[in-house]
């Protein structure tokens, strides 16, 4: 419900972030770099909710050997200030394993190393930061007619406690796609699960798991396809998938241009129909495709049983699954061939679908105030430039999104890729548009008194 304001004194924070991924994180490090050199007038009050109870990336994917797919620079600040204090190499050397890495001659870390280098990197900020705190609505301030700020409700152990904020920048993540019709169980999981799970799964299977079906096409899939067929020497596992095999990702130099920061003005000022184009063109560098070290390790695990006579790593390619039903002890799946309609029966202990993520709805948690912001001819949310959402003009405050613009930015809208520069763009954008009360710049221009903030 919105609120009029007459003359009320209660605080106003610059900037308010919901979430604290790895996107928030490095908005917090960029503020605090950019406190530390400003004057009092320039500075920006900022403060971010995050409702995991601690730090947590993707932790039921941290598996022992799965690497990252970007490069260590493309950390949470370098390519922003390549100086920063914040960097992965300033976090080697406070671990001590700075010489270490650099004669590993590696540029892709263990994505469990760089998870560790995002809690370091988190815990420098941790005072910008409330976890345990979910925030659960927006409503709009209104005087004068004009959204001054908005009110994030936000929920803890302690109740409900409303916060007041000129600015809104929402990094809230992905969330784990499951098909249409399938939902998930005891024994029906998505694959963000697997690591937090597997060892309940063992503690109620007796005497161990016997199978496996993984169904999915890239990274994660064949990911934990390995990772089960190593851990569960005994089990049979089964990999359902509709191509033929894995597809290679195309990691290649000219390809990753698609990452560049110069890409995402290119794919910004684009025509609709070159968007897709570019999409379509370069899709194989992020989605379903699988790194190449990994499809041969599979292959050749595959044939190595084939030759042993012990076919445990079964590929149903070119497949689809149709059916399934769980009971508190197995799961059966029907996996049907696309070419024939033949079915195969599985009978399984666990059913993983490694089948990928959607962006939040970046207005879910806006309430009337979504209805203040605008939307393309498909239902999509609109964008500036700068990541803030074009809305009507009586909203004068900036909502920024850390994710869920891949139709207006291109690929890297949610990728680790563009992190530290989307940061650096969003900041700037806080300080061109001014910090201070837009009705009171507004008011201050209509007098002839001054002008408007940078």
């Amino acid at each position: 419900m919105s609120r009029v304001l007459p003359g009320d004194a209660t605080p106003v924070h610059d900037l308010i972030g919901i979430g604290f991924g790895p996107s928030n994180v490095a908005m917090a490090i960029a503020l605090s770099e950019h406190n530390a050199g400003a004057d009092r007038q320039e500075s920006i009050t900022a403060h971010f909710f995050e409702q995991q109870p601690s730090f947590g990336w993707h932790r039921g994917m941290l598996l022992d050997d799965a690497t990252m797919q970007v490069s260590f620079l493309k950390d949470l600040v370098t390519l922003r200030n390549p100086t920063s204090e914040f960097s992965f190499l300033c976090y080697l050397k406070s671990k001590g394993r700075l010489i270490d890495f650099i004669n590993h001659k590696n540029l892709f870390p263990l994505r469990v190393e760089f998870h560790d280098y995002f809690e370091w990197a988190a815990a420098q900020v941790e005072d910008m930061v409330s976890y345990g705190h979910e925030v659960v609505g927006v409503a709009p301030v209104i005087r004068d007619e004009a959204v001054e700020y908005l009110e994030v409700t936000v929920r803890s152990g302690e109740g409900l406690v409303v916060h007041r904020a000129r600015n809104l920048v929402i990094g809230t993540g992905l969330r784990p796609r499951m098909p249409d019709g399938v939902d998930r169980g005891d024994r029906v999981w998505h694959n963000s699960e697997l690591l937090t799970r597997v060892d309940e799964l063992e503690a109620v299977t007796s005497p161990s798991p016997t199978r496996f079906v993984v169904v999915g096409a890239g990274q994660s899939a064949a990911e934990n396809v390995a990772y089960l067929h190593r851990r569960f020497p005994e089990a049979e596992v089964c990999a359902v998938f509709s191509r033929y095999g894995y597809s290679p990702a195309d990691d290649s130099s000219f390809a990753n241009r698609i990452f560049d920061p110069e890409a995402v003005d290119e794919y910004f000022a684009a025509p609709e129909h070159v968007k897709r184009q570019l999409i379509d063109y370069h899709g194989n560098t992020n989605y379903s495709v699988v790194d190449m070290d990994l499809i041969d390790d599979l292959y050749r695990r595959m044939y190595q049983e084939k030759v042993l006579g012990t076919e445990r790593l079964r590929f149903l390619n070119v497949s689809r699954l149709s059916d399934l039903k769980e009971t508190p002890d197995r799961v059966r799946a029907t996996v049907t061939s696309l070419v024939n309609g033949e079915e195969t029966l599985l009978d399984a202990d666990l059913v993983v679908f490694a089948t990928g993520y959607l962006p939040a709805d970046p207005l879910g948690l806006l309430g009337e105030v979504a209805d203040r912001c605008l939307r393309d001819d498909e239902g999509r949310v609109r964008a500036e430039r700068d990541y803030r959402i074009a809305t009507d003009p009586e909203l004068r405050c900036g909502i920024y999104l850390q994710g869920g613009t891949e139709h207006i930015h291109g690929i890297t809208s949610s990728l680790l890729s563009n992190t530290a520069i989307r940061v650096g763009e969003i900041l700037d954008s806080l300080l061109d548009r001014g910090l201070k009360s837009a009705s009171d710049e507004a008011r201050t221009v209509a007098d002839g008194t001054g002008s408007a903030a940078r």
